[in-house]
């Protein structure tokens, strides 16, 4: 097969690049496979797409590049496909509408994947028929604003497949989108064996890492590994990642005075090193979409202590088994989760191993078989008549879908007046 994602920007840093990336690189290994960057911004992409993967993109936003094309008119213009209540909006425009039609109409694949939704609206509106269409969801449906949900309810019966990184958030587009002749499926995430030696469970260093941002709670996070100090004195807790709220975070280390037990250490590439001197993770968010930095962690042989938040943790760690479960935002049951695990050795070695072999199932080799049998399964259905039946389909959906939100507006207005 003939396989095109279409992404964001390829060239920064992110969980969607990486999984992309890794998914894409483990495809190549059978099928020609090419990742096609909306933006290109730096020479180099920082994460490596894999040998066999081609990358190339659509706008150059290198400032000292004799191809930069941000300062041209169209650029400055704004976008009318890319829906504008998506996050990412303000960065497209009429060039990113043009050049993702003028790339999606002459492409000559098999199947496209979008990996957001803006690209995925572009994908159903924009895909050459007999393409296959799928459209990844990398968030959640309940993180999307309503006027954003409207635009995916539009649009998406054009498309074959979405897929969801947990099954919880397949059940709530089946639920709420009625997407009739659309597949949804749930596909984790993959995240590749690290390549080394997994923790031995004797290092006394707790691991966080990602975003330091307010969903990730570290305050949280500072607050119960205080009452872990007071107990355990002799473990400390590390910090990776970089974002807006290391400040307010440092602040909270300082005045709790925890500065000789809790470290903000930074971004740090690759991170798995870093993992394997730790024993235990943590994983204290409000709202997580998957949980990528659980499985980097239970792939390293680390048991991992995660609040049971929506919707990834509960999808990934057996609890009691290869890691604790807890409360979102209750302080004394993460400090007594670290604990456990803390106090009694052969419990958190048990656990990381468990960790390690239960981890396996999000090898990428086992999550590209499964886009391998939807892809082989979607261009069977689609062929033909049935295929035929579908897009027409699709059309009148969004169509009429867009007819209807039309006069609700209107009405509003009227209302209004």
């Amino acid at each position: 097969m003939h396989i095109s994602f279409l992404i964001h920007n390829a060239y920064g840093i992110g969980g969607t690049i990486r999984t992309t990336f890794n998914l894409a690189g483990t495809l190549a290994e059978h099928h020609d496979v090419e990742i096609v960057s909306v933006f290109r911004h730096r020479d180099e992409p920082v994460l490596a797409p894999g040998g066999k993967v081609r990358l190339r993109h659509l706008v150059d936003l290198r400032k000292d590049g004799p191809g930069y094309e941000g300062d041209l008119p169209e650029y400055r213009q704004p976008a009318t496909v890319f829906p504008a209540a998506e996050g990412r909006y303000k960065q497209y425009s009429a060039l990113t509408d043009r050049r993702i039609a003028e790339h999606l109409r002459s492409l000559d694949c098999d199947v496209v994947v979008g990996t957001r939704p803006g690209l995925n609206v572009h994908i159903a509106q924009q895909a050459r028929r007999g393409v296959v269409r799928v459209g990844q969801e990398h968030l959640t449906l309940s993180t999307h604003s309503p006027q954003l949900k409207l635009a995916l309810r539009t649009h998406y019966p054009r498309l074959d497949a979405v897929t969801t990184v947990t099954e919880a958030d397949a059940r709530t587009y089946r639920r709420l989108m009625k997407l009739p002749g659309v597949r949804v499926e749930s596909v984790p995430n993959s995240v590749p064996a690290p390549g080394l030696a997994p923790a031995d469970g004797s290092g006394k260093w707790v691991i966080a890492a990602g975003r330091l941002a307010p969903a990730k709670r570290y305050d949280v996070l500072v607050r119960a590994f205080e009452k872990v100090v007071a107990q355990r004195p002799d473990w400390r807790l590390r910090i990776y990642g970089a974002g807006a709220e290391r400040a307010k975070l440092r602040a909270l280390i300082d005045r709790r005075g925890l500065y000789n037990h809790v470290f903000l250490m930074g971004p740090a590439s690759p991170l798995e090193p870093e993992w394997v001197k730790g024993s235990i993770g943590a994983v204290t968010s409000s709202l997580e979409s998957f949980g990528m930095t659980i499985v980097e962690a239970m792939r390293c042989g680390l048991p991992v202590v995660a609040t049971d938040c929506p919707h990834g943790p509960a999808e990934i760690i057996q609890d009691g088994v290869d890691g604790l479960l807890v409360p979102v935002g209750k302080t004394d049951a993460i400090a007594a989760g670290l604990l456990k695990l803390i106090e009694d050795d052969e419990l958190r070695r048990s656990m990381g191993a468990a960790a390690l072999e239960n981890s396996a199932r999000f090898d990428p080799g086992r999550v590209a078989g499964r886009y391998e049998e939807l892809f082989a399964d979607l261009r069977a259905q689609r062929g033909g008549l049935r295929g035929s039946l579908h897009r027409t389909r699709g059309a009148l959906l969004s169509s009429a879908f867009q007819a209807k939100d039309r006069s609700r507006s209107v009405l509003r207005k009227v209302r209004a007046a």
